[in-house]
């Protein structure tokens, strides 16, 4: 289990985009967008308020995503990648401040929005976090002879 652990918390050191999916009234929709991580595996991404997915995540918090590394070779390759389901809200306080810090640090290009604008609901765009319930790792190198493995958060 720490070996799977460990493995996802490198996984996610590594790669820079995750796609999430949200759904109102039983349509789906797919976001990608740039995210960091804190040791607890929480994911934290930064969006405008107005688009799609944030509204949805408002009114639905379950979520679905996965993250993956590109992949250079094509079919047949061997391949790595997570797949999540959990909740996703508005970052606030202390989560917003976390997610603002990480993101600093793992993009230096990244735009400098002081921590008021970001706390202001009238700005156009905020953090969120969210907490996965399951991570399932599909690992053809490190576990080849059963590639699906399934970790569970709280």
């Amino acid at each position: 289990m720490d070996t799977l652990k460990e493995i996802i918390k490198d996984y996610l050191k590594e790669a820079k985009l995750m796609q999430v999916a949200t759904a109102r009234k039983n349509k789906p929709w797919v976001a990608t967008v740039w995210y960091v991580h804190d040791e607890d595996m929480n994911l934290y991404f930064i969006s405008r308020r107005k688009r799609r997915h944030s509204l949805e995540i408002k009114a639905n918090p379950n979520v679905a995503g996965a993250i993956v590394k590109p992949h250079y070779k094509g079919s047949g390759e061997k391949v790595i990648g997570l797949q999540f389901e959990g909740l996703a809200k508005e970052a606030t306080g202390e989560q917003l401040e976390t997610a603002r810090k990480l993101y600093m640090e793992k993009y230096e290009n990244a735009e400098n929005i002081p921590i008021e604008k970001l706390k202001d609901p009238k700005f156009m765009v905020t953090f969120y976090v969210l907490k996965p319930k399951i991570i399932a790792l599909f690992d053809e190198i490190n576990f080849p002879k059963d590639p699906r493995q399934e970790l569970r958060i709280g």
